[in-house]
């Protein structure tokens, strides 16, 4: 079980335990080693259209490797194996990691185009700490409800209809019929519905629950779990279950939505009323990184607007560099508008829930998060 740790002093102290970021780079060592989430890193083997790793391959004589992971639970437990050089982490794995030393500190001066990275992202508490960067800003984006528009012909307007029970627009059930995240994060997202449902609770923050909240998010929860068709995490198989076992809703990425609308399915997406949650995902070094310079020539080559806007159009997230909407993607579209690039304020980014939070003066800690939602999973 991955414990815990307290912000504040403990923070700084891991922090200064650090070694230094390096103050200037040397030759490529020939090869480099990430953790991603799917569809993160393109070589244009699904479509040759996206591929922005070729070019870095030739240009840098850096070979890429990439192992993808279907969760942040999952990062974090590759990068405590070690072995990796970077890692596309999410706000709620990053300070994980920084946590357990397991990233090194960034020198932005070894990358020319962090200046153009979005004012919004420099200095985002997921991957700033005590004033240190520990990450690459490299997407972000909402997570967002996915449709099947044969069942509503209209969007539905309210995360409601993957809470609750109720008669979908076909006159059927929606039991059985959708889906939840396999990601103890997703408590947050049940918050975040009962922000709006339940004002009562006096939820300020998803990510941060007294015990009182918490209860009755988890009674949410234990019964959404017999609605669902299943707790999805990987990617394929949740597009296959919108294409072959009946799912015609569920929290889910642009990716998904894309891939589906690509293959002329009866799909879409919306941000419900409610909102929210969703993800800013950082480029970190591994504090052992054994190709340390080939990984500086990635995040610098991460920043590129060609390589931001094809990922982007290509994943349904949006840029970190606002330049990279301006610019025209493989498919022609109009990815930063179709993607909410507008949408930033409205969305509850993932964080790691601690115990000592700001909007209350006790939260319940990720530890018990990861607990509770396991046994929820199973029935329990």
């Amino acid at each position: 079980m991955l414990k815990q740790l307290a912000m504040g002093a403990v923070m700084v102290a891991a922090t200064q335990a650090l070694a230094a970021p390096p103050q200037k780079l040397g030759k490529p060592e020939g090869q480099l080693n990430i953790i991603a989430w799917p569809g993160y890193i393109e070589r244009g083997a699904t479509d040759k259209k996206y591929d922005w790793v070729s070019k870095f391959e030739k240009d840098s004589g850096c070979k890429v490797n990439v192992k993808t992971a279907a969760t942040s639970d999952e990062m974090v437990s590759l990068m405590n194996q070690g072995g990796y050089d970077l890692v596309t982490a999410s706000g709620d794995a990053s300070l994980r990691l920084v946590h357990g030393k397991k990233v090194q500190e960034i020198n932005t001066a070894l990358i020319p185009s962090w200046n153009t990275i979005d004012d919004r992202l420099k200095n985002a508490p997921w991957h700033t700490v005590d004033g240190k960067h520990y990450g690459v800003p490299y997407q972000w984006g909402p997570n967002v409800l996915m449709y099947n528009t044969n069942v509503f012909k209209t969007a539905p307007t309210s995360w409601a209809v993957v809470f609750e029970e109720q008669k979908l627009p076909d006159g059927k059930s929606n039991k059985g019929r959708v889906q939840a995240y396999d990601g103890p994060i997703y408590i947050a997202d049940a918050a975040l519905y009962l922000m709006k449902k339940q004002p009562d609770l006096g939820i300020k923050d998803p990510f941060e629950l007294n015990d009182k909240q918490y209860a009755a998010v988890v009674a949410l929860l234990r019964a959404q779990k017999g609605l669902t068709h299943r707790y999805w995490h990987d990617s394929t198989v949740q597009m296959s279950d919108f294409k072959n076992e009946g799912v015609v809703a569920s929290s889910s990425w642009g990716y998904m939505v894309n891939a589906l609308k690509g293959e002329k399915q009866p799909v879409d997406s919306v941000i419900p009323q409610e909102g929210s949650t969703g993800w800013a995902d950082s480029t970190m070094l591994h504090a052992n990184a054994k190709n340390p310079v080939c990984a500086y020539k990635w995040m610098e080559h991460s920043l590129n607007k060609d390589l931001q806007s094809a990922l982007a159009e290509w994943f349904g997230s949006n840029p970190v560099v606002p330049d990279a909407c301006k610019t025209k993607a493989p498919g022609g579209t109009d990815f930063c508008k179709t993607n909410g690039f507008e949408r930033f304020g409205q969305v509850h980014f993932w964080k790691t829930p601690v115990a000592k939070c700001a909007t209350q003066s006790t939260c319940v800690p990720y530890s018990r998060w990861t607990q509770d939602y396991i046994a929820i999973m199973g029935g329990r």
